[in-house]
């Protein structure tokens, strides 16, 4: 693929992650959490359920890119403190949204790992604060975006010298209409062949069904994700965005034990 310098797999051997003794690329990723910061209540009970059931990593938005502007918008800094707090008491890296160049720095002062969205995908100016920190990124692909521009986009990250870039399918925007996105998961070989970066994949955005999350996420593994990031609630419910697509941790629980038994088996049998 032309104009890829630092991403190409030619460049480098399989790029490993490491934070504490998670090595990311090399161990399964599996990220939890609900989509929105909203309570230290909330997140306790969230971050508690999802570590007992497997999780390695919590996620939690402090800061929400919203279709609409009157829908909740996140908690900002109090959401990004909680999300701390909540990590480090459960031992639990923590993985946030970044939306504005002007936050970089001091988001990085309480999380772990930033994340770039799919609307920010082709935020260039983003792209290059975030490549300047040292902290990992999450670079989930944009929704009408080819397998090219998105790894493009992970080279403006790695030629400002972070070379910590995990890429995420998180589904593209097509003709269909029962799900929320058609989750590509095509993208994952193609990806591995073409780049050493980690990539892991978001079956909830990916599909927006609850029914569908199992049988993606087995998919995902299969096709040879590194990880997969899904959206867990404690009380979905009364969840303040995306409730109809997030998990009850009994359900979680359940998924996990699956996902990490087949993973198991794809390592030991089919590789």
């Amino acid at each position: 693929m032309k104009n890829l310098k630092l991403a190409s797999r030619e460049t480098s051997e399989r790029t490993i992650i490491q934070i504490g003794d998670l090595k990311i690329g090399q161990d399964f990723l599996l990220i939890a959490g609900p989509c929105s910061v909203e309570s230290e209540e909330q997140m306790f009970e969230t971050a508690q359920a999802v570590k007992q059931a497997g999780a390695n990593m919590l996620r939690g938005g402090a800061f929400k890119p919203r279709t609409s502007p009157y829908a909740f918008q996140g908690l900002g800094l109090k959401g990004l403190k909680i999300l701390e707090k909540v990590g480090k008491e459960m031992e639990l890296p923590v993985v946030t949204e970044v939306l504005d160049t002007r936050d970089v720095s001091w988001v990085c002062e309480y999380v772990d790992v930033l994340q770039i969205g799919a609307r920010n995908m082709q935020n260039f100016s983003l792209l290059k604060e975030v490549g300047k920190t040292n902290k990992p990124v999450v670079l989930k692909r944009g929704m009408y975006s080819t397998l090219s521009e998105w790894l493009n986009c992970a080279e403006y990250i790695l030629n400002e010298g972070n070379p910590q870039v995990i890429l995420c399918e998180r589904g593209i925007r097509t003709f269909e209409t029962y799900t929320r996105n058609t989750l590509d998961l095509s993208a994952v070989p193609a990806i591995k062949e073409l780049t050493h970066l980690p990539i892991i994949v978001d079956p909830t955005h990916g599909t927006g069904k609850i029914s569908l999350i199992p049988p993606m996420s087995f998919a995902s593994v299969v096709a040879g994700a590194d990880g997969l990031i899904i959206e867990v609630h404690h009380k979905p419910e009364e969840a303040r965005s995306d409730k109809e697509q997030a998990l009850r941790p009994e359900l979680f629980a359940q998924l996990s034990a699956q996902v990490l038994k087949l993973r198991k088996y794809y390592l030991e049998e089919l590789q």
